[in-house]
């Protein structure tokens, strides 16, 4: 087969779903809390100790589904800690995100060396692994079906997510709270908006975004959990939400895109490439996007 012929096939369509779901994820949990006026910048950290959680957990309980609460429970914890710092004690949101992203590659590894005498896997752990989900009807339908059906059930739940996160924003008062707090904090403080709670409100749901991500990269997109396995996915998240300009469908969007090149390094690699040039492409394509994207802003005169 040609390598034209491996990207027009329904298997490359379906891996591209399968590595956007975990930038996809984190994407929108950035994109809530930047509405709520607080750059989430520990995206990276939420997500592996997210990962590591639902693996030791699925291991103790011996149940894929504990492990998966486990993760989001995990998810949720971190991003209140940061939202703590943050909001309670005023430290730089900035500086907190990237203490926390290093805080928890650290952490990981030592727990991980505590639990399985091992600082690079979890594969001693028997952990369980979520299960993939046949789509009735769609399974049947030629090409499609192979493209949407067959999926880990994260995939799914990752999708209805980004679904209900966009009603919430759009539709429901919390959402107006949210975009309101993140525009003007005094003006909605006026009107009796309680800046911190929604603020507190918006970390959580990136909490759980984000450990559902986590959860989906060790018992989903593999079955173990290994060193820094978030391989900059946070960053990357970040990258995405800043170019779909704080839209739900232009954060999405984004993430297909980035998506999209990491498939294409996957088939890269199988063509022989070094591997230390086709694992550097979705962090190039990442660069090439942002410098686009500042250009763009930089000719219409939009302000940072």
């Amino acid at each position: 087969m040609s390598l034209f012929d491996q990207f027009v096939t329904a298997t490359f369509f379906y891996s591209i779903i399968r590595v956007t779901v975990p930038l996809l994820l984190p994407s929108i949990g950035a994109l809530i809390t930047n509405k709520a006026g607080v750059p989430n910048i520990g995206l990276e950290g939420i997500m592996l100790m997210s990962s590591f959680a639902g693996v030791v957990v699925s291991a103790f309980s011996s149940s894929a589904w504990i492990g998966l609460l486990g993760a989001i429970l995990t998810g949720i914890f971190m991003s209140l800690f940061l939202a703590y710092f943050t909001l309670k004690l005023k430290t730089d949101v900035i500086l907190g995100g990237i203490a926390l992203n290093l805080f928890s590659s650290s952490l990981t590894v030592f727990l991980l060396y505590i639990l399985t005498g091992d600082k690079g896997t979890s594969a001693s752990l028997p952990s369980k692994v979520l299960p993939t989900i046949q789509l009735p009807i769609i399974k049947d339908i030629p090409f499609l079906g192979a493209v949407l059906s067959n999926h880990n059930v994260l995939v799914y739940i990752g999708l209805v997510m980004v679904i209900v996160v966009a009603i919430i924003l759009a539709k429901t008062p919390l959402g107006q709270h949210i975009k309101a707090v993140g525009e003007n904090e005094d003006a909605a403080a006026s009107v009796g908006i309680n800046v911190n709670r929604t603020r507190i409100i918006a970390f959580i749901i990136c909490g759980v975004l984000c450990g559902l991500a986590g959860a989906y990269l060790s018992m989903g997109y593999v079955s173990w959990f290994s060193r820094d396995m978030t391989a900059g996915r946070g960053w990357i998240a970040l990258a995405a939400e800043a170019m779909g300009r704080g839209t739900m469908l232009g954060t999405t969007f984004s993430a297909l895109l980035f998506g999209l090149a990491s498939a294409v390094a996957n088939i890269l690699q199988l063509q022989g490439l070094p591997t230390e040039l086709v694992t550097i492409l979705p962090n190039i394509v990442t660069v090439i996007a942002l410098v686009s994207y500042s250009v763009i802003r930089k000719k219409k005169g939009v302000k940072s």
